[in-house]
């Protein structure tokens, strides 16, 4: 029986090797790729045979929901799955829209993560139980997390900061040698997570979370 190959990219080496050994105590499981710097995966993709791509979500430069878009994009047979600390149902939603095949939060044991694994090759999409529950309460109750609450990757916080600064879309974009598109999509995203929708708003959020001298 052929061995489903697992591909690993979180920016710490040290989860990398936990999950690794954690993983090699199933037989029909293979970690064949690992990664700590997400904006190589693309190319090294290219040359090698993936079945299931295991993310970190908050990782510098790219982060997982980015890079889970451009993964779907170019190569639509890897499954690509978040793995996360992070238990916020808007993180949930942001992956599965840019075509993550799960969600599953780091505390897993092994057991719970050959599962997830095992539905997603199926072509089922799985998500970590506990953000399931939260998020089947948040429906019935209509409480969402508030600003609060909400978690930034590491980009999220960098065009917030600029946001702030009042650098306009495109002056962010050159800076952060990203495109326009990118930009607005984050801006967006800022927007729904933080239920901010001016600038005077987002600006009140970056100070409060220390992102301005």
């Amino acid at each position: 029986m052929q061995k489903i190959r697992i591909g690993i990219v979180d920016d710490h080496q040290v989860v990398i090797n936990g999950l690794t050994t954690m993983l090699s105590n199933f037989d029909t499981l293979e970690v064949v790729y690992t990664s700590t710097q997400s904006t190589d995966v693309l190319k090294q993709l290219e040359e090698i045979e993936i079945d299931v791509l295991l993310l970190d979500i908050q990782m510098p430069q790219l982060d997982g929901i980015e890079l889970t878009k451009l993964i779907t994009k170019n190569f639509p047979a890897i499954k690509t799955m978040v793995f996360s600390s992070f238990e916020n149902s808007h993180y949930v939603k942001q992956a599965i829209r840019n075509g993550a095949a799960g969600y599953l939060l780091k505390n897993a044991d092994h057991q719970t993560i050959s599962e997830a694994i095992a539905q997603v090759m199926k072509g089922e999409t799985y998500i970590d139980r506990v953000v399931e529950k939260m998020m089947v309460k948040e429906s019935i109750t209509g409480h969402k997390q508030s600003s609060f609450e909400a978690v930034l990757t590491s980009r999220e916080g960098e065009i917030l900061k600029l946001i702030a600064e009042e650098y306009t879309n495109q002056q962010i974009a050159d800076k952060l040698f990203v495109s326009l598109r990118t930009v607005e999509a984050h801006r967006f995203n800022l927007t729904q997570k933080l239920g901010i929708k001016n600038i005077a708003g987002l600006t009140k959020e970056a100070q409060r979370r220390g992102l301005l001298e």
